[in-house]
């Protein structure tokens, strides 16, 4: 199996490497990761500038772009043979809730199902993040899973995992995404010159984080899978916003 992987954390992030090494004794991998921390990119696309891919070792790339950069480049066109499927990670962070519409590294696995490969995205939930072998071991069970029986082809999996030793999850729960708070506000400094300058603030709590969504399932030392789709119109409210839209408007 050819397994084309990447992140948005940079190609030296450890979670990257230690994925790597569990993944390459089960399949053929190349790396195309980003050059340095594209955290929170989401699915930018460069296309008023040329990109750069350096080879660091055979079939391991860094791109000067973000992490759709990376997988949309590598499908089609830096690397030779297409991958089989692409997973994303292992990110140095949680991937929950609402994250999901800023993550590189979804973005990564989305980008290789639009391209028509099956995708995962592999997060774990921590600030500081320690036991990434864990989710390396998930990594490689749903791998398996993948082999012994595909998933349909429009899914992308979105896991997060506890930042624990693998022996004390508690297994594994298929999930919805949660929702946060907004975020906390930005943080107002200035630089040298005294002109004002501002920091993104940090992710709002967790605010519907009850059982069944993936904020529980991480809390309770279980494994979240969320299955996403890549379709985002909300078909129940097509009718009403038809009768909406050719409403009578009074002055």
């Amino acid at each position: 199996m050819k397994i084309l992987l990447s992140n948005d954390d940079g190609y030296f992030a450890k979670g990257l490497l230690v994925l790597a090494a569990a993944l390459k004794e089960r399949a053929d991998i190349t790396i195309v990761a980003p050059d340095k921390n594209r955290s929170a990119a989401s699915n930018s696309l460069t296309l008023e500038l040329p990109l750069r891919a350096f080879e660091i070792e055979p079939n391991f790339y860094k791109v000067d772009g973000t992490p759709t950069d990376c997988v949309h480049l590598a499908i089609t066109g830096l690397v030779e043979t297409e991958p089989d499927m692409v997973i994303a990670g292992i990110n140095h962070g949680a991937n929950m809730g609402d994250d999901v519409l800023y993550s590189g590294t979804l973005a990564a696995a989305t980008e290789g199902r639009f391209l028509g490969f099956p995708a995962i995205a592999i997060s774990l939930a921590s600030n500081e993040p320690e036991y990434f072998e864990t989710a390396a071991e998930v990594a490689v069970y749903l791998l398996r899973r993948i082999q012994e029986k595909p998933l349909a082809q429009d899914v992308v999996l979105n896991v997060n995992v506890p930042d624990i030793p693998v022996a004390e999850l508690k297994g594994y729960q298929v999930t919805r995404l949660g929702q946060r708070h907004k975020s906390e506000p930005v943080i107002k400094s200035q630089d040298p010159r005294g002109r004002p300058i501002y920091w993104v603030g940090p992710p709002g709590l967790a605010r519907d984080d009850g059982f069944g969504t993936d904020f529980d399932a991480v809390r309770n030392n279980y494994v979240s899978i969320t299955p996403l789709q890549l379709d985002l119109t909300r078909y129940e409210l097509m009718n009403d916003l038809s009768e909406w839209i050719d409403g009578t408007v009074t002055t």
